[in-house]
């Protein structure tokens, strides 16, 4: 059987506030850009540096709360954020008839890395202060069918806080 993997790690700057919308089917989504950033010295000796800016997307369930409602409280412009996902190509038919396509992050895992308080320092800041996992949701969640997209992975971070297990290490 042939196995794959679509993962990406990313740990940067939010370039903006996310924004948060309601969809039809009452689940909730919030978008915001990431920026990575990285240096090097070229063979002439000059400092150079690259900025790429990634699109986030992190989805609620029509069930209630989840991942959208904690980047929707704590996740600022300026923020030093830890994110994984999966990378998502998407393409569609715009208004004029073009084809338009998109690459985004389906954010599965976040992690609030800096001191808080949405400061917009540069790429270059330290993380002055020990990683905050962004909060479980309040909701309990009830056994449903996955969504289109795949499993739903949602309830194994809870999971991991559970501490009555019989691991011998």
């Amino acid at each position: 059987m042939s196995r794959s993997l679509n993962k990406a790690i990313l740990i940067g700057n939010v370039g903006s506030d996310p924004e948060i919308r309601t969809v039809g089917t009452g689940g909730r989504v919030a978008t915001f850009s990431l920026a990575t950033g990285r240096q090097w010295t070229d063979q002439t000796g000059n400092k150079q540096e690259k900025t790429e800016w990634h699109r986030c997307v992190v989805w609620n369930s029509a069930r209630g709360s989840g991942l959208a409602d904690v980047v929707e409280k704590y996740v600022k412009k300026g923020e030093k954020i830890y994110v994984e996902g999966e990378i998502e190509y998407r393409q569609w038919q715009d208004k004029e008839g073009q084809t338009r396509y998109t690459t985004e992050i389906k954010v599965k895992e976040l992690m609030l890395l800096g001191g808080g308080g949405g400061r917009s320092g540069g790429m270059g800041d330290d993380m002055d202060s020990a990683p905050r996992r962004a909060p479980a949701p309040s909701a309990p969640r009830k056994a449903a069918a996955p969504a289109a997209g795949g499993d739903d992975f949602n309830d194994f971070p809870g999971a991991l806080a559970d501490e009555d297990d019989d691991l011998p290490f």
